[in-house]
C-alpha cells in the first residue's frame, strides 16, 4: 500500500473566504494591493495504490480555469495563478508514470470547481467516478450553468457511481460523509501499515486554523450546523485512530508533507 500527495499549486484568494474572523472583507484580485491578506489557497490530489486497486482522490483545478470559470466570476476571486507546468494534475500523474487508464476509482470529495476541475480527463478510461449521493443530486439538480462554486461544465454528462454514509471503498480506504461545506462533502480515511491513519478532510476543514479548537467556519458553508458536526466527527475519529489530519487548503501544512514524485507514505 502506497499513498502519494500531489501538490497541484495554489489559487490566490482573500483569506476571508477560508477563515471568518472580524475585520476582514472579501476582495477580488484587482484590489489585491490594498491592505488585505491574500492567501496561497493550495490544492492537492491523493493517489492511493492498494493490492485491490488504485484510487485518485480529487482532481484539482483545470488548465483552462480562466475561461471556464468566467461565467461564474470565480476567476476574479480564486485565480489559479500559483501553479507551475509540472504541478497541473495531468503532469503530476505523468511524473508518477500513471496513465488515467491505470486508475480503478476517481473519487470526488465534492463537485466544486477546484476539486472536480479535471474529472473529464478520466471519462471513458474505465475508472469508476464516485461521489456522495446527496452531492450528485444537488450538483445536477439546480437550474442553470452554475450554482456558487458548482459548475456543470466540470461534470455534467459524466457517469457517477454514488456512496451514502461512511463507506469502505478499498481495503484500508474509507470515505467519510462530512456535509456542511456542501450537502455531500466527504473526507477520506486511509489506514497505512507503516504510517498509520491519515485523514484527508478536503473542504470539510479548510485549514488547521479552521480545525481549532474552537472550530472556525469559512465563508462558503451551505449548512453551518452540519459543518460543525462534521468537524467534530473528524476530530473524534482522528483522536480515536491517532490519525494525521491533512486539511483541504492549508499552505503551510502542504509544504511540510512528503509530496510526489519524490515523497510518499506507506
Amino acid at each position: 500500500m502506497k499513498l502519494h500527495i500531489l501538490d497541484c499549486g495554489a489559487m490566490s484568494c482573500d483569506l476571508t473566504w477560508l477563515l471568518l474572523k472580524p475585520g476582514r472583507t472579501i476582495r477580488p484580485r484587482d484590489e489585491r494591493e490594498r491592505p488585505v491578506e491574500w492567501y496561497p489557497c493550495t490544492t492537492h490530489a491523493v493517489l492511493v495504490e492498494t493490492a485491490e486497486g488504485t484510487l485518485l482522490w480529487d482532481t484539482s483545478c483545470p488548465r483552462d480555469w480562466e475561461t471556464r470559470w468566467k461565467p461564474t466570476g470565480l476567476q476574479e476571486f480564486f485565480p489559479y495563478d500559483q501553479v507551475t507546468e509540472e504541478q497541473y494534475l495531468d503532469a503530476q500523474l505523468g511524473r508518477l508514470g500513471v496513465d488515467p487508464a491505470n486508475l480503478d476509482y476517481v473519487v470526488l470529495s465534492h463537485l466544486h470547481f477546484d476539486h472536480a476541475g479535471n474529472v473529464r480527463l478520466f471519462e471513458g478510461t474505465g475508472a469508476r467516478l464516485v461521489c456522495n449521493d446527496k452531492e450528485k443530486e444537488f450538483a445536477l439538480g439546480y437550474a442553470g450553468a452554475f450554482n456558487g462554486a458548482h459548475l456543470k461544465a466540470d461534470y455534467e454528462g459524466l457517469d457517477f457511481a454514488t456512496v451514502s454514509g461512511d463507506t469502505e471503498i478499498l481495503p484500508g480506504v474509507t470515505l467519510i460523509e462530512a456535509p456542511g461545506h456542501t450537502v455531500g462533502t466527504m473526507a477520506m480515511r486511509v489506514d497505512l501499515p507503516e504510517t498509520g491513519t491519515m485523514i484527508f478532510t478536503s473542504d470539510a476543514v479548510y485549514m488547521g486554523d479552521s480545525y481549532g479548537p474552537p472550530a472556525t467556519p469559512a465563508a462558503i458553508v451551505s449548512d453551518l450546523s452540519a459543518w460543525y458536526a462534521s468537524v467534530e466527527k473528524i476530530r473524534t475519529l482522528a483522536e480515536r485512530t491517532q490519525a494525521q489530519v491533512v486539511f483541504g487548503h492549508d499552505a503551510a501544512q502542504l509544504r511540510s508533507l512528503r509530496t510526489a514524485p519524490d515523497g510518499f507514505y506507506r
